[in-house]
């Protein structure tokens, strides 16, 4: 539903369509009308200074190294990589190592990307189907406030919108260092009363380490938007696969030993596949809207964190393997209706997600051949919820939204080992609520309080005996509560200027946190974050925009006594300047920065800081775009990440507690060429 109210919000400030983003006097001379995302006014109709939209040149200025990096364009969040290009992000946010997902929440024009029961990791987060240049928007939230948001969003959520017509079809052909080449097109078409749009990409990348990551990755996507009568239709369906190697993190040692340079590795056995095909229609009858999706699945991984640990002859190599269909539908109501003589709007929805998982398993490997089975099990999950809010105006400045959700968790475990297979449900019932007061014109304040939750694995809820050790252990539950809230402002100064800052605390029951050893995570006791964050951006001219987020968290358990959260970095900071001159000249300069973190619970062993400044450069001519991206401009040698666990090394008589570590890519220099018909 703030979907689209996001969508509403756009439409009406700006009035903008896609056809707008180039006005032409001739075929050969075009000029640009820059759109920035981020100056759009959102006062009085969001619920929280922690919420925004970022879109258009917001987006298509800006320099990034993976897909998975749009997520920066949120303030105080930044996505790294631990692994080969084709692999989900590591994410951070407020205090959060999110890993690839666990509490931060992600849909693609209305259909959820985290997976839930996965073969790598709760919640895991692959955002490398999504083609960059379609993507019109990005809606985002933070903090478990808001009642259309469920599983996962206990830290934040986004979602994320393509276009639904290009005004100008393009093909652009990129090549630069370390084997990188990629091909993108796409056009749109008139069908019958609506728009088809199509898109393509082709990406292929050896990276800049000494085992080639061999990367193949395919892309395609295609929309219809149209009317059926007089009610709005959409159909969507993409289509991903990609395979690679990767040079997953290694050990300090091996690095200060001369063993490996920094960009070297231990196995060369690492890597995996995805496959992503999905298929989703919508309707809008005004008041309502429906949406139904189907989505298949299909995902292996190679990795060894431990090398020969647990198996000093064929080493500790494993495979995490996941295949699933899921099949799904959402219905929203939006009305604004008359309440003892106030204005007040009406929300309510109802979401159904089944995730039919074929085979999620961990397999012992060596040379990517399986030896073992420590996992194999086939999942039933369902979950339900139902979501509703009112929001009441009380005077023209003053607004409060009060609402809440319920939902309802089945799953249906059945293992390889009996002991392990089980059946069991859950619910949770999530309240919210907000005040907003717009205390003059462009500046409105902001107090929110919500209950939120994620789900665990729910082979753990029906778990009995350890597969790898016999061990006998015990269940974990399968929803876990989050509490949050917030106080925050907002400022706008006539639409060149948007300020916003807030001050939050979230509590979670409990925390699923990575285990190095096991190659896996594991859950682990309550949390408490506080921090504070703030973002601004500022359109000093016609052709000058600045921005700048900044966020500093303390987190910690709250039941142990050595209480620092492995990875929880305690302070990020990102910004960038954009220059778009009439003449056809563009450049976008960013800098990001990951704060240290302790690896370890009594901080005794913390992770580097690190820091990146990005380039790019564009020129416009007619129907032609040139462009040069200079990645890590100062070619920094920092690291992406940062573990601390015990390995064995070859030769090694016994397992070493190290740091492990995976270096950020060096100076990478990409140039491109796009032509527009």
């Amino acid at each position: 539903m703030r979907t689209r109210r996001a969508l509403a919000i756009t439409a009406l400030f700006f009035c903008y369509t896609p056809a707008m983003a180039h006005i032409s006097d001739s075929e050969d001379n075009i000029e640009e009308v820059v759109v920035w995302g981020r100056a759009l006014s959102l006062v009085g109709k969001v619920s929280s200074a922690s919420e925004g939209l970022v879109g258009y040149s917001d987006l298509s200025k800006r320099p990034i190294l993976r897909a998975g990096e749009l997520v920066e364009v949120i303030p105080g969040m930044i996505a790294t990589q631990h692994s080969g290009t084709g692999k989900a992000n590591q994410y951070f946010l407020r205090g959060f190592n999110l890993d690839h997902g666990t509490d931060f929440a992600v849909s693609f024009q209305g259909m959820p990307v985290n997976m839930p029961t996965h073969g790598h990791g709760q919640g895991y987060l692959d955002l490398n189907f999504i083609i960059p240049e379609l993507v019109e928007y990005v809606a985002y939230e933070k903090g478990p406030y808001h009642s259309d948001r469920g599983d996962f969003s206990s830290g934040g959520s986004a979602s994320f919108k393509t276009y639904d017509r290009l005004d100008k079809g393009f093909a652009q052909a990129s090549i630069g260092s370390h084997g990188y080449y990629r091909l993108v097109a796409a056009d749109s078409t008139d069908v019958g009363e609506g728009d088809l749009l199509w898109a393509g990409e082709l990406h292929f990348s050896n990276g800049p380490w000494l085992l080639d990551e061999d990367l193949e990755k395919a892309n395609l996507l295609v929309k219809y938007t149209g009317k059926i009568g007089d009610t709005d239709a959409r159909l969507i369906a993409t289509a991903y696969r990609a395979s690679w190697q990767s040079t997953d993190q290694i050990p300090l040692r091996a690095v200060e030993q001369g063993l490996i340079p920094r960009k070297g590795f231990i196995d060369p056995d690492l890597g995996g596949e995805t496959t992503r095909l999905s298929l989703s229609g919508a309707l809008d009858f005004g008041k309502i809207a429906a949406q139904i999706y189907g989505i298949y699945y299909d995902f292996s991984l190679y990795s060894n964190f431990t090398y020969f640990l647990d198996d000093p002859v064929n080493g500790d190599e494993f495979e995490q393997a996941d295949e699933r269909a899921i099949f799904g539908g959402r219905l929203s109501y939006e009305d604004d209706v008359s309440l003892g003589g106030l204005a007040a709007t009406v929300r309510a929805g109802l979401d159904v997600r089944y995730d039919d998982i074929l085979g999620v398993g961990l397999f012992h490997t060596a040379g990517r051949g399986r030896l073992s089975a420590v996992r194999d099990d086939r999942v039933h999950e369902v979950i339900a919820s139902l979501h509703g809010e009112m929001e009441l105006h009380w005077t023209d400045r003053f607004r409060s939204i009060l609402g809440g959700r319920v939902d309802w968790l089945s799953w249906d475990v059945r293992s390889a080992l009996p002991a392990n297979s089980g059946t069991g449900d859950d619910a949770m019932v999530s309240p919210k609520a907000t005040l907003a007061y717009e205390v003059l014109d462009g500046l409105e304040l902001y107090a929110s309080y919500g209950r939120g939750f994620h789900s665990n694995d729910v082979r753990g809820a029906t778990i009995s005996i350890d597969p790898k050790t016999g061990d006998p252990a015990e269940p974990v539950p399968a929803l876990v509560r989050s509490e949050g809230a917030e106080l925050g402002v907002r400022f706008e100064v006539d639409k060149t200027v948007t300020l916003t800052a807030a001050a939050f605390w979230l509590d979670l029951e409990s925390e699923l946190v990575f285990v190095g050893d096991a190659g896996a995570t594991e859950p682990n006791d309550g949390t408490r974050r506080y921090g504070i964050e703030t973002s601004v951006f500022w359109q000093a001219a016609d052709w000058l925009v600045f921005d700048l987020s900044g966020a500093l968290t303390q987190a910690r358990f709250r039941a142990i006594s050595d209480n620092r959260i492995p990875n929880s970095v305690g302070f990020v900071f990102g910004g960038g300047a954009v220059i778009t001159l009439p003449e056809g000249f563009s450049a976008s300069l960013r800098v990001r920065h990951l704060g240290d973190a302790p690896l370890i619970e009594d901080n005794s062993v913390r992770s580097r800081t690190t820091t990146l400044v990005n380039l790019g450069l564009g020129y416009d001519f007619g129907r032609f775009q040139i462009g040069l991206e200079l990645l890590n401009l100062l070619n920094s040698k920092d690291n992406d990440i940062s573990y601390f666990y015990e390995s064995r090394l070859p030769g090694e008589a016994a397992g070493v507690e190290d740091i492990h570590f995976h270096p950020v890519e060096p100076f990478t220099v990409r140039a491109s060429v796009r032509v527009r018909w």
